[in-house]
């Protein structure tokens, strides 16, 4: 590695925009959100970097105003699929070899593109597509995909400097190719970042991608593409589909060039493909790599010697922020019975004064969920919480889509610690309190540790060291992020590597060194300078 390469400054977290009201900053994001709202969009599908469009036409809608029509994408059938990949693999072997200082110099330069002309664009795309406000959007849609680009350039800097010990004579050495094939990326609705991360990573490391984004998410994925193909991505690098989900994994992991799948979204899905990539496995031309993150039921455990104004304003943020449709949201609470009282007083004052509506409106702190399925869950989450014997809705519990599909912060208590919302993954704004007795703070960690299938994320509140150790301990296994007196939510890109481990994914650490080792195949060298001429050791006389 060069000197000028390693003084780069990569690893640095791009500085989020406060967007304090009346801000040039605000003023800007909401003309282009407004700008872009009142535009027909049209979105192909990019197969070998051009523009490819089909029969079939789907209307976009934007989940505060679901008769809004502000234009459409073009769905694509397997024979789109096919071409993909075809694509790819026709891409393979010149990008392959193409220095991975190249290769990083497009991704540092999209970076760039986002932080600059793109900033505002991107991020009103995600607040009309995907209902953030303009905070949700700056911390995910610009800040942690930048992040993401600058902090994968510097870790692979540092990947690839790693090398093995040499003797005397002989010269070690690893190189780190791409996989043989080409690679698979699926992506959520909820976080633009995740979305542009996913196959990019892979693609950093020389690797080929047919990508499949959310239909809930194909407006950000276009500007996705668009940052890419102007920062210099070359053609078939990064195919993007939009086709049936079901049908395209079929198809994809029957491929016998199949290498990796990159996936983010609900454990169903993901353990249906891995069964997908069991049955085909005698197919493949190596063994593929598979990396997940697939949802929690994260939670948050308060210790008695807590500080109830933190608690309560972690549980506000942590399970209301982007209407608690992010992976690490606050999901399940334990608070004790000694604070409950004045912790659901705090709540109760800050959730009171949430305003919720449009992301077009800055001060909206909660906004819509993404569609009429998560909406109607919700409601019924609340509708039986509201008949239940053994709970009740304790703040909160409006729910509206007579424009869009808004659901108001919601909190429900519970007397039974394995009641459904305790249990079951909601993504939405709903948040589920169990209060236990002080005394039963020891069995209480057996109970988050034991309640969920999943291990993404959770927190601990306490003043108590002793507390904190105890629960430090006690849920080793209960989740893959964990917190100390702070909310379960807003890993950082290089400060908090993210992922989990049980139902809740493969524990790879996306914003990490730990991910991008999985789309590399090492090969190790060893080169002799002076080879032996004789078969015979000196022990042989």
């Amino acid at each position: 590695m060069s000197k000028a390469i390693s003084q780069v400054p990569f690893a640095v977290n791009e500085p989020v925009n406060s967007y304090v009201p009346g801000s040039p900053e605000v003023k800007s994001l909401i003309a282009t959100y407004k700008k872009m709202w009142a535009e027909k969009t049209e979105i192909p599908m990019i197969i070998n970097g051009k523009e490819v469009k089909s029969d079939e036409k789907v209307q976009l809608q934007s989940p505060q105003d679901h008769a809004h029509d502000f234009g459409f994408y073009y769905k694509g059938t397997m024979q789109h699929v096919d071409d993909a990949i075809n694509a790819a693999l026709a891409a393979k072997k010149e990008w392959n070899e193409l220095g991975w200082e190249q290769r990083a110099a497009i991704f540092l330069k999209a970076a760039d593109l986002l932080a600059g002309p793109y900033r505002d664009v991107i991020n009103a795309a995600t607040m009309i597509g995907q209902s953030k406000n303009v905070h949700q959007a700056e911390i995910d849609a610009a800040c942690e995909f930048i992040d993401f680009l600058r902090f994968n350039v510097e870790f692979m800097t540092e990947m690839y400097s790693e090398q093995p010990v040499s003797d005397s004579g002989i010269w070690n050495r690893v190189e780190y190719r791409p996989l043989e094939g080409f690679c698979f990326a699926v992506t959520p609705f909820n976080f633009t970042a995740i979305s542009g991360n996913l196959p990019t990573c892979m693609a950093m490391l020389g690797n080929v991608v047919v990508w499949k984004p959310s239909d809930k998410q194909v407006y950000s994925a276009k500007v996705i593409m668009d940052v890419l193909i102007e920062a210099g991505l070359p053609a078939g690098v990064i195919n993007m589909v939009f086709t049936d989900g079901k049908e395209t994994a079929e198809k994809v992991l029957a491929h016998p060039d199949f290498a990796g799948l990159h996936f983010t979204g609900s454990t169903k899905v993901f353990q249906g493909m891995w069964k997908m990539i069991g049955d085909n496995i005698h197919n493949y031309r190596t063994y593929p790599r598979i990396v997940g993150e697939t949802g929690g039921k994260d939670f948050v455990i308060a210790h008695p010697s807590s500080n109830v104004e933190a608690v309560a304003t972690a549980l506000v943020r942590g399970s209301f922020e982007y209407q608690g449709q992010k992976c690490s949201a606050a999901s399940r609470a334990y608070v004790p019975k000694s604070l409950w009282a004045d912790v659901k007083k705090v709540m109760e004052t800050q959730i009171n004064s949430i305003k919720v509506g449009s992301p077009e409106d800055p001060s909206n702190f909660v906004n819509a969920v993404i569609d009429k399925n998560s909406f109607e869950k919700c409601k019924g989450y609340i509708d039986r919480a509201t008949a239940s014997g053994e709970a009740e809705i304790a703040i909160g519990g409006k729910v509206d889509d007579s424009k869009g599909w808004f659901v108001h912060p919601t909190v429900i208590e519970t007397t039974n610690p394995h009641y459904e919302s305790m249990v079951e993954e909601i993504f939405g704004p709903i948040l589920s309190v169990y209060v236990y007795e002080d005394q039963d703070w020891k069995e209480t960690l057996k109970l988050v540790d034991s309640t969920s299938p999943y291990s993404l994320t959770g927190s601990v509140f306490a003043q108590d060291r002793y507390a904190i150790n105890e629960a430090f301990k006690a849920l080793e296994n209960a989740s893959g992020n964990f917190y100390i007196n702070d909310k379960p939510t807003g890993a950082v890109v290089g400060q908090q590597p993210f992922g989990g481990g049980r139902a809740s994914g493969t524990n790879d650490k996306a914003g990490s060194k730990m991910n991008l080792l999985r789309w590399t195949s090492v090969r190790s060298i060893k080169e002799t300078f002076v080879s032996p001429k004789d078969y015979k050791y000196p022990y042989l006389g």
